[in-house]
């Protein structure tokens, strides 16, 4: 009887290590502050928002689909938790719940919209997208929301790894990657995920209720452009009603460029953690050497189309 082994990582899931490898090794010699403590811990509080919305994007694209209204649902719910702890002196804890529920309700909208009525993802998104700007401009009245209760920025709060400061919100992102990691690869429902992905009138024939899976995934989407709107308010002490316009995008970038195949069913989630530290490696590095910020956007849609030339390439000679 032969032991039971568990399938090898494929070479191309180390794509994106290497990539990393080599932008920091680059911008390594070509500024001696980058590989610095301080600046290696900032690149990650730059990053959060972006890598806790890319979760959420992960699950989506995993199932084939796209969500472009994440980070004007990530604004909408920021202002919502921030403008009921504010204006209506709600308890700052049952305020963030209802920012959260917010989130998930667009989620959960998105996932019916494409489930019950079939509508494509990207429609569907785009949409809601609209609705969630729209809502947010409103409401907020296109006032930034100011004077938040201190545990309302508690993420943004530091403590010292060596002589290093490390953000709580660090952490905070970095463990909601250990655990989309564990249930993905670990767990009935992450396969079940997978699946649909990969072939969802197969995954329909095997007993998997395709519906369900896509309605639990946008609306788990949801609560995670939830948790970066903390995140987001956590950083900059303020309910913004115009962040989350590039924030979409971003989020895509980093799914993409993490290896996580447009086409559904193919990806490591921790891709998705190491395609947000590349973008904002990019960012940081070329800022350091005194590059304007239209070209760090410029280079950062090379990226993307690269990632989803070489997935494309890569899935024909899989065939």
């Amino acid at each position: 009887m032969t032991a039971k082994t568990k399938n090898p990582i494929p070479w191309g899931a180390l794509g994106p290590w290497i990539a990393l490898a080599v932008t920091c090794l680059f911008f390594s010699l070509q500024t001696e502050r980058f590989l610095s403590g301080t600046n290696l811990s900032l690149v990650l509080q730059q990053v959060m928002v972006v890598g806790v919305l890319a979760i959420g994007q992960s699950l989506i694209i995993l199932t084939a689909g796209i969500d472009l209204s994440c980070g004007m649902v990530m604004a909408l719910s920021s202002v919502v938790m921030t403008k009921f702890a504010v204006d209506y002196g709600l308890n700052p804890f049952l305020a963030t719940a209802c920012g959260l529920a917010v989130a998930v309700a667009f989620g959960l909208l998105n996932g019916l919209l494409v489930t019950r009525v079939k509508l494509p993802p990207f429609i569907v998104t785009l949409g809601t997208l609209n609705i969630a700007f729209a809502i947010t401009q409103i409401y907020s009245e296109s006032q930034t929301i100011t004077n938040l209760p201190e545990a309302m920025t508690a993420l943004g709060n530091t403590f010292n790894l060596g002589s290093t400061e490390v953000s709580l919100g660090t952490v905070t992102m970095l463990l909601l990657y250990v655990l989309a990691w564990f249930v993905l690869r670990e767990t009935a429902p992450g396969r079940h995920l997978y699946a649909v992905g990969n072939n969802p009138e197969a995954a329909r024939l095997t007993g998997i209720n395709v519906d369900r899976v896509l309605i639990t995934v946008y609306a788990l989407a949801g609560l995670f452009y939830g948790i970066a709107a903390m995140l987001s308010v956590a950083r900059t002490g303020v309910g913004d009603p115009n962040a989350g316009q590039t924030e979409n995008l971003d989020a895509i970038t980093a799914v993409v460029l993490g290896g996580t195949s447009l086409f559904g069913g193919r990806g490591i989630i921790l891709g998705s953690l190491v395609g947000a530290v590349i973008v904002g490696v990019f960012r940081n590095g070329l800022t350091l050497m005194g590059v304007a910020s239209v070209y760090q956007t410029l280079i950062t849609g090379i990226l993307v189309i690269l990632a989803v030339a070489a997935d494309q390439m890569s899935r024909k000679g899989a065939r």
